[in-house]
């Protein structure tokens, strides 16, 4: 085996333009995939990191009614038969498999013309929310500056809030807002802290369904104790909830365990049409994946001719190799080679040459992703299972289109290879 390695790689460097030209339908192939590839992972991880944000890994189970996400206001007051979500419940959630934090919340939009949330003589239009302890880690907040919550503002019902950077510039424009009274529906709550998202998000609107989805990521945001929810509305709500998940890749499994819990345990036959549901991010970020790769698979396939091109390049070149070489072969099989070894001898060296050609091929891929990515801006991610099996790939391809020269190689009979001129 080694000795039939190294009588292949002789053979290349004995005839090295002949060999790289025999290679290059092989190199443009294989550098072709590992370019296309590398995009479709850098386009899909952007996909996934636009739409989720990277490092958050938050989803959101909320109340709908007839598949519309039910939004209580004044004019839309809270239904009938659905219970508060208990800390029992809260713990369940808790305990389901990869969930590492969870968070219960209400949430209500409020318009500047109803005056609910003022500073002096400005109205805020956005969305308040009444969170719990567990509402910033799990959502995917940090803290800008001031303070954040803490368990006595939960347990003595202080009348405290903390606002995201947008609730700041609406209410405060360039004013400190630490220390600040707000009134919230003619309550004051004093502003102690100042938050902001940790990781970007951006969004394509284009539907209903994504607007509601990311309507609250869109404005401002000001925050209470959920304790002291009733102190402005007066009345207990339906909470929605926020789970953190492990990875992006649990979120899909822990929303929909999350809604059918929630459904199961907090709604009651009074409350028809309602159901809890998730926003499943991930199955939106996979249907743009299938559209971008759909797109892609096409520039594979293109790709996968040049490998073909290349794989008859290589029969042919051998079988020029196997003329050349024919008093070469009869003289072996005159002195006792059996046809085996003449077979794996031309069979290696095309799996050599080719081979050659994939890891060539692997490194201009590699090269060329990098250089789009620099030059167009376009994301890029290199992928190691694609290059393993491009190498692979590579190699197979020579030990196919190298069977025809090589059994012919293994079929020629001594007397008359001996006496070819």
């Amino acid at each position: 085996m080694f000795e039939n390695i190294s009588l292949a790689f002789q053979g290349i460097w004995g005839h090295k333009m002949r060999s790289f030209l025999t290679m290059l339908g092989i190199i443009i192939g294989i550098a072709s995939i590992i370019t296309i590839v590398s995009t479709i992972k850098g386009t899909n991880d952007q996909i996934k990191e636009s739409l989720i944000g990277s490092g958050t890994n938050a989803v959101t189970v909320q109340l709908y009614q007839d598949n519309y996400a039910y939004t209580i206001t004044s004019y839309n007051p809270a239904p009938q038969g659905i219970s508060p979500i208990s800390e029992d419940t809260r713990q369940q959630l808790a305990d389901l498999d990869n969930v590492v934090d969870v968070s219960l919340y209400c949430r209500r939009r409020v318009d500047s013309y109803e005056g609910d949330v003022c500073y002096m003589n400005r109205a805020y239009s956005g969305d308040l929310f009444g969170v719990d302890e567990h509402y910033f880690s799990a959502a995917g907040y940090r803290l800008s500056y001031g303070r954040g919550f803490l368990a006595d503002d939960h347990a003595r019902f202080r009348k405290v809030a903390i606002l995201d950077t947008g609730a700041v510039s609406s209410l405060f424009g360039g004013e400190y807002p630490i220390g600040q009274i707000l009134e919230i529906r003619q309550e004051p709550f004093t502003v102690v802290g100042v938050v902001e998202k940790a990781a970007r998000s951006d969004f394509a609107i284009e539907t209903m369904r994504d607007y509601e989805m990311y309507a609250d990521n869109t404005g401002g945001r000001v925050f209470i104790p959920l304790a002291d929810w009733p102190i402005p509305y007066a009345f207990d709500e339906p909470q929605a909830v926020v789970l953190k998940a492990a990875s992006t890749d649990d979120m899909t499994r822990i929303g929909q365990q999350a809604e059918d819990l929630l459904t199961a345990s907090q709604i009651t036959d009074a409350a028809q049409g309602f159901a809890y549901q998730s926003d499943d991010l991930m199955s939106q970020a996979a249907d743009i994946q299938k559209l971008s790769n759909a797109t892609n698979n096409q520039l594979l396939w293109i790709a996968g001719i040049s490998l073909l091109v290349g794989g008859i390049g290589v029969m042919n070149i051998m079988l020029v190799t196997v003329t050349e070489r024919t008093r070469e072969i009869g003289l072996k099989k005159a002195i006792g080679a059996r046809k085996r070894r003449i077979l794996w001898q031309f069979l290696t060296e095309a799996a050599a040459l080719t081979s050659l050609g994939g890891m060539i091929g692997v490194a201009a891929g590699v090269a060329l992703s990098r250089f789009i990515a620099s030059a167009m801006g376009t994301p890029t991610a290199v992928s190691y299972p694609a290059i393993a099996v491009a190498v692979l790939f590579s190699m197979f391809i020579g030990v196919i289109f190298g069977m025809i020269p090589a059994v012919k190689a293994a079929n020629l009979n001594p007397i008359d290879a001996l006496r070819r001129e």
